[in-house]
């Protein structure tokens, strides 16, 4: 049997608003929104009874999507918005841009800071990390032809 393709990443956020407008700013699409809750959710996630406001956003491209969750009960345990690149655990989602410049000026009108600087990597791409809504780890790339 083999692997049909990623659904999703999720991504736990403490306002959920801010972090769909953010998104929307860099060009996801959203596709819909909920409450997910009950016996069946929670024997899912191993958390018993949860009740978790979420919310998935498409690409443009329509084939990934991000699902953004914001838990209502049980509270959050951890927070790993501070963790270094080096950090184990999934850390950051990347996305390709076609200008660098543009995204960031409008990313930074909701709240995104770069986290060093844009690097040229041979003639192939411009990249940078910034910090999103609530801290998150974004990588933005731009192909260069």
């Amino acid at each position: 049997m083999a692997l049909k393709r990623m659904d999703n990443l999720g991504i736990v956020v403490d306002d959920l608003e801010v972090t769909i407008d953010f998104f929307r700013e860099l060009g996801l699409e959203l596709e819909g929104r909920g409450t997910i809750e009950g016996e069946w959710a929670g024997r899912v996630t191993g958390l018993g009874d949860q009740r978790v406001e979420i919310a998935m956003m498409r690409t443009p491209d329509g084939h990934s999507r991000l699902e953004l969750s914001r838990f209502l009960t049980p509270p959050v345990v951890a927070d790993h918005r501070n963790a270094p690149v080096n950090a184990l655990g999934y850390l950051r989602v990347m996305f390709t841009v076609d200008d660098i410049d543009d995204t960031l000026e409008r990313l930074r009108t909701r709240g995104a800071q770069l986290v060093c600087e844009v690097v040229q990597y041979k003639d192939a791409y411009r990249l940078c990390y910034i910090r999103g809504p609530g801290g998150l780890l974004i990588g933005l790339a731009q192909e260069l032809s």
